[in-house]
């Protein structure tokens, strides 16, 4: 099927809001004429062609020089210009349920994993809002099946998100402190997140789900650097960055097209507040 006609063939599937519908073709299609001007194929890019689109189509003015080309530039734009990286991250979910409507019409073997494109800032400056039931089950499904064909450090990964399904803030999980792990008799885990302070915060006991999830996580945990004692650690060593949580869920939801096109959007704090038991949906 032609790029194109995709685009057409999925917006039309009736799957999506009218006001989603609009967005994703105006953003689908600067990425198609993006590949046409290019050549590049769209079924045969990677993460690296989608940067060179959002730099060339949007980002560049707000860059001051710098390339589109990594964490730097993303932290960059976060501190400089949030406005524009909540725009960005809406245009880079349009382009991975592009991409899962291409995957799932078996025109492409897998959908481009994105997330070091995000900047990982919040897009909605209401309150968070609970997920519905749906919407926890569609994530919890869309958590089960991000696998290595996702990312090298999926386990970690996994941890994170039923962290926050624990009613742990995205802060607290950037801080959890190996030091304050403690396994209890019944299989669960009791942990706490130090402040800059060192104080030693809340205790936090974990479910069955989030406990079984952190030791499948602990043997494949990244050495850490001297002197490093979180819980979680990311490149080089260090703890993550503050905002991975965020970049990390709204990769998870654009995966699934009930959470991609939420409004206010899934974020971390949303399912923070969310939590992972049964609970009567808001009206």
């Amino acid at each position: 099927m032609d790029p194109r006609a995709l685009l057409d063939d999925w917006l039309a599937s009736g799957t999506l809001r009218p006001s989603t519908t609009v967005r994703y073709r105006t953003d689908v299609t600067s990425w198609l004429e993006w590949c046409q001007a290019n050549a590049v194929h769209p079924y045969h890019a990677d993460i690296r062609h989608i940067a060179r689109w959002c730099e060339d189509r949007y980002l560049r003015p707000h860059l001051d020089g710098r390339p589109f080309d990594g964490p730097t530039a993303l932290a960059y734009l976060v501190e400089t210009v949030p406005e524009v990286c909540g725009t960005h991250d809406g245009r880079i979910t349009a382009v991975t349920q592009y991409y899962v409507a291409a995957h799932d019409r078996r025109l492409i073997k897998g959908v481009p994993n994105l997330l070091d494109l995000r900047a990982g800032v919040d897009r909605d400056a209401q309150e968070p809002k609970k997920l519905t039931s749906e919407e926890r089950d569609a994530f919890l499904s869309a958590v089960g099946g991000w696998g290595p064909e996702q990312r090298r450090h999926y386990l970690r990964d996994r941890l994170i998100a039923y962290l926050l399904l624990e009613c742990l803030r995205p802060g607290e999980v950037v801080r959890l402190d190996l030091r304050h792990l403690h396994e209890m008799p019944d299989g669960t885990f009791e942990l706490r997140a130090p402040d800059d302070f060192e104080n030693v915060g809340k205790k936090h006991t974990l479910g069955l789900l989030a406990s079984e999830a952190l030791r499948e996580y602990l043997p494949a945990r990244i050495t850490p650097a001297d002197g490093i004692h979180a819980l979680i650690i990311g490149q080089g060593g260090k703890p993550i960055v503050s905002r991975y949580p965020n970049m990390l869920v709204q990769e998870i939801a654009s995966l699934r097209t009930v959470l991609a096109q939420r409004r206010p959007p899934v974020t971390a704090d949303a399912l923070a507040h969310t939590g992972k038991r049964e609970q009567p949906d808001e009206k």
